[in-house]
């Protein structure tokens, strides 16, 4: 079972940086590797935005063009575990964002509907 729980989140001034990490404490590190892994956010008002997603093995990455060479994916299959490494943080950065998993690889891979397990979210505030 897919139990993902997001942490790193916090304030931070314009500029600044912050790496969330995203644990699934439900599955072994074999099934881990099996899944896509992603990044939304939503700020209050607005719906879900896609950030970042990455592959099972690495291969698939993308982003979303407001966080492009900004935002870094990664992750370590070892300690089931994915990262967004976030620097030159703006304020409309600001929102909760979430961890997604799926099996399917390359299903909407940059959309909602194409991640099926969550996480609850981690509040990242920007100010300038």
């Amino acid at each position: 079972q897919v139990q993902l729980v997001e942490s790193g989140g916090g304030s931070v001034q314009a500029g600044g940086s912050l790496r969330l990490s995203c644990a699934d404490s439900g599955r072994t590190f074999t099934t881990f590797s099996s899944y896509k892994m992603g990044w939304f956010r939503q700020a209050p008002g607005k719906e879900r935005e896609f950030v970042a997603v990455i592959g099972s093995s690495g291969g698939l990455i993308d982003y979303g063009d407001s966080v492009k060479g900004r935002f870094t994916i990664s992750r370590d299959n070892a300690k089931t575990t994915v990262y967004l490494q976030m620097n030159n943080l703006k304020p409309e950065d600001t929102a909760v964002y979430y961890c997604a998993a799926d099996l399917r690889e390359y299903y909407r891979a940059n959309d909602v509907r194409g991640f099926a397990s969550w996480g609850q979210g981690t509040q990242v505030t920007v100010s300038s």
